[in-house]
């Protein structure tokens, strides 16, 4: 139902009525990111959003044309004239049936909340790309009193902080107390009491146990922990059994990259698709292992293209998490309702992994180690001092699958 303009300029004057003090000038520039984008996400977006299928009235409020677009001779949002704009006519409506959100949502905004949306549209409703698809800038250091206290630029934003809350920074810590500090972030252990003991006789020693921890070998070991959380890696299958797996050598690998300092772009091809790197060497087919972590099943009566299915949808899963920094799993059923994902991306990256050689990774049995072709025999590159091989997995390449949606319910539909 489309408002007339009396109804509008009369709901408006009622709420101007309420947040007339507020409106007289604005306190701080709204931010779209900030101060927007949460109540539209919450409260907006699962019908108003990227969601094609489940849009409502053909109305997009998660950009800027979308919001801005004639929709019947009226616009959701009007730059500079929240009175024209349908968006804050619905939010101050009386009546139910014209009110947003609906009462049957259970969603309810607050005066606050539409307070912000109505400065943010008399402020010209300025939209931003998300904080996560913006490339960063370099931020000017804010002024602070005490310029001899900071001996870094983060220093000054910290300063900067404490001196707007009428607080003084902390006393310098203790030579003893930095350096178990460094021990916990750098090694995950504590220092040794010898060691406590020379820093107590040395005025420098400090700064040399930096480069001391950097060059042990559990400063990878630290490191590695957060990453193999991220891909998931176990020595077991976990799905429907326990049973032992071989890829003991990509945790090695990974340690082994972080101590020694391998560049990131090299770390990330290494591991999706190191044995297609032209005269790919053990060490990058070990790293492809990454593509074998996870989800699979070692069950008897498992249907072969159901479980490809399940294998590509949580392969995307857990790459978009790891290295994009998004989840991805909604849009594989519809489009993500919040992200600039498409159910066409979740698939389409689905392809970029369907020559992986899933088809082998449950003729196992469960017997200890379970066998998951393809795999290789190699020297650990932790164990090399042993001379024993051990079985790792590793990625195989097939004729590339061809990707299909698998909808909800009955695969075989």
């Amino acid at each position: 139902m489309l408002w007339t303009t009396s109804k509008r300029r009369l709901r408006y004057i009622l709420f101007i009525g309420l947040v007339l003090p507020g409106c007289l000038h604005f306190a701080s520039e709204i931010q779209f990111n900030r101060d927007i984008r949460p109540i539209l996400s919450d409260n907006c977006f699962a019908c108003h959003g990227p969601d094609a299928a489940h849009r409502k009235a053909g109305l997009r409020l998660d950009t800027f044309s979308g919001a801005r677009a004639d929709l019947d001779g009226i616009s959701a949002v009007v730059p500079g004239e929240p009175i024209k704009s349908e968006l804050i006519a619905r939010i101050t409506a009386n009546k139910p049936k014209d009110r947003m959100p609906p009462p049957e949502t259970g969603k309810q905004l607050s005066e606050a909340d539409k307070k912000k949306l109505h400065d943010w549209i008399a402020q010209g409703a300025i939209y931003e790309a998300h904080w996560a698809y913006r490339s960063p800038k370099r931020s000017v250091l804010p002024v602070v009193g005490d310029s001899a206290w900071p001996s870094g630029a983060i220093d000054y934003f910290i300063l900067a902080r404490l001196e707007n809350a009428n607080l003084s920074p902390s006393l310098p810590a203790d030579v003893p107390t930095l350096v178990r500090r460094l021990h916990f972030d750098l090694v995950g252990l504590p220092p040794s009491p010898p060691l406590l003991r020379r820093l107590a006789r040395s005025t420098d020693a400090y700064m040399k146990i930096v480069d001391e921890l950097l060059a042990m070998p559990q400063f990878g070991e630290r490191l590695a922990s957060y990453w193999l959380d991220l891909v998931r890696y176990a020595d077991t299958v976990g799905y429907h059994g326990d049973q032992d797996h071989a890829i003991t050598p990509y945790r090695d690998w990974v340690i082994k990259a972080f101590n020694d300092n391998l560049p990131f772009d090299q770390f990330t091809a290494q591991q999706l698709a190191g044995d297609l790197l032209p005269g790919s060497t053990v060490n990058q087919k070990i790293a492809s292992g990454y593509n074998r972590l996870l989800q699979t099943s070692h069950e008897g009566g498992v249907q072969k293209k159901e479980y490809l299915a399940k294998y590509s949808a949580d392969r995307v899963r857990n790459f978009s998490s790891v290295w994009l920094g998004a989840t991805m799993g909604c849009a594989e059923c519809h489009d993500h309702k919040y992200d600039p994902f498409t159910q066409r991306d979740f698939y389409s990256l689905a392809a970029f992994f369907a020559d992986v050689d899933d088809d082998q990774t449950f003729r196992g049995s469960n017997t200890l180690p379970t066998k998951r072709e393809p795999e290789m025999q190699v020297v650990s590159p932790l164990v090399v001092e042993q001379t024993r091989l051990t079985r790792t997995m590793v990625t195989g390449r097939v004729k590339p699958r061809l990707i299909r949606i698998l909808p909800r319910g009955n695969w075989m539909d």
